[in-house]
């Protein structure tokens, strides 16, 4: 029988707080530990990229084509990825992720430390992190919907996406004064750190269920007593061990995923907003940030790395929002009306100062934030259990059409009219929000 250990103590307290609850499953708490730690090495790698691209070429394109170089195998592979995290148990793709993300980042801080480092090998590592990313990025929406219950769903993904943007307000800044004291390898190496404590982690998820059938028994075996919060998921998932059962191809399995998603108007607009949300935000915030603080405020890393954190902390507001409220039946048109004012905001970047970027920054983040975790919690509680791998990877198809597209567009628009791309950027959002009134989104998604 298993033993059903208990949270005591301070964290028991905490953890009895509505958008903390989910913190009372262990293993969940090892994956949101874990990656939390490697969220803040992301911050860190983020930023040495692109103060070390422009610093080696002093080109938007060139750090337009190393950031293209890790978003166009993210996007190819995405579909695939989906499919692998409902063939197989999400907590090993998770693992493996770590571990190859924290050999390719060594090298790459080994590169930088020896003064070896060129424009080829940031490509390369970006090749590789990109595929790796598209089996990780699946394989943590799978396994959140599989520790905790469903009612547990959008406080589980606002404690992961608000870690996420704390890490976002801290970590810019950290790395940004990192970088200008100790050098860009200190900053890589700080990352490759925190995936191996990342895979760590997960290696410690003691519920290694590769069956999405044992996954729907992941269900609480009782109301914790009060004052004493156990881990329910845990209890009633440890033994499950999938039988062998025939499975469709690939080609078949991804097939099954695009019906569902496309087959559901609601979905299928869902894809339209992200695929013109990714158009529009990946490659003037990944990008064109970077270039604007160095070539138009004649800004130094720590100036990006506040710039970067401004937008996390209003990302941070926006997930506890998204976190604690309850579901709405307005969610359509919160949607619509948020999305409008993002890109309202996004097209103003272009021409403020550097004062007027981090508040806009700021309420943009907020905007995103909410976002993320209301809309992600909506799809996770309406996907069939055996399809939720496929669904969530099919939502997050607007990386693999607009992302990649952004960064090439953004590399080349800013040496020609960086106004003229944030505005355009802004305008396409507007009208993206506009279309998604004009489909009934508002009514439809209840």
């Amino acid at each position: 029988m298993t033993e059903v250990a208990r949270v005591d103590g301070p964290l028991a307290r905490v953890a009895g707080m509505p958008l903390l609850a989910p913190l009372r499953i262990r293993d969940y708490r090892l994956v949101w530990v874990g990656e939390s730690i490697s969220l803040l090495g992301d911050q860190f790698h983020y930023v040495a990229l692109s103060w070390l691209v422009l610093g080696l070429t002093g080109s938007g394109l060139a750090l337009g084509t190393v950031m293209l170089a890790a978003a166009l195998p993210r996007g190819i592979f995405l579909l695939l990825g989906g499919v692998l995290s409902d063939r197989f148990s999400p907590r090993a793709l998770m693992l493996w992720s770590n571990l190859v993300r924290a050999v390719v980042t060594t090298a790459i801080a080994a590169l930088v430390l020896g003064a070896r480092i060129e424009i080829w090998h940031l490509v390369v590592a970006g090749a590789l992190f990109g595929t790796v990313d598209a089996v990780f990025f699946p394989a943590i929406s799978t396994i959140v919907a599989r520790l905790v219950p469903a009612e547990q769903l959008a406080p589980a993904n606002a404690v992961l996406q608000g870690t996420q943007q704390l890490m976002g307000t801290v970590g810019p800044a950290l790395a940004g004064f990192t970088i200008a004291i100790i050098g860009v390898g200190a900053a890589f190496t700080i990352d490759a750190v925190s995936f191996a404590v990342a895979a760590t982690a997960v290696w410690l998820v003691r519920n290694r269920s590769a069956s999405p059938v044992a996954s729907t028994s992941l269900e609480p075996t009782g109301p914790a007593s009060p004052g004493q919060p156990t881990d329910t998921a845990e209890a009633s998932t440890e033994s499950i061990e999938p039988g062998p059962s025939p499975r469709a191809s690939m080609v078949a399995s991804m097939r099954e995923g695009a019906r569902a998603v496309f087959g559901d108007p609601v979905m299928r607009m869902l894809v339209l907003l992200s695929s013109s949300f990714n158009l529009a935000f990946t490659g003037p915030v990944v990008v064109g940030l970077p270039w604007l603080v160095q070539v138009r405020f004649g800004g130094d890393a720590a100036m990006l790395g506040l710039l970067y954190a401004a937008f996390g902390g209003g990302s941070l507001v926006g997930v506890l929002l998204a976190g604690a409220a309850p579901r709405s039946r307005d969610l359509g048109l919160i949607l619509v009306a948020i999305a409008m004012a993002l890109g309202i905001g996004l097209g103003a970047i272009g021409l403020a100062p550097t004062p007027v970027v981090a508040v806009l920054l700021f309420a943009i983040g907020g905007g995103v934030g909410y976002l993320n975790v209301a809309l992600i919690a909506w799809a996770q509680a309406r996907a069939e259990p055996h399809l939720l791998g496929r669904t969530m990877s099919f939502l997050m198809l607007g990386s693999v059409v607009g992302a990649p597209l952004s960064l090439a567009v953004t590399g080349a628009a800013l040496d020609v009219d960086a106004s003229a791309l944030f505005v355009g950027a802004g305008a396409l959002v507007v009208a993206t929000a506009m279309a998604g009134l004009a489909s009934g989104l508002p009514r439809r998604m209840v």
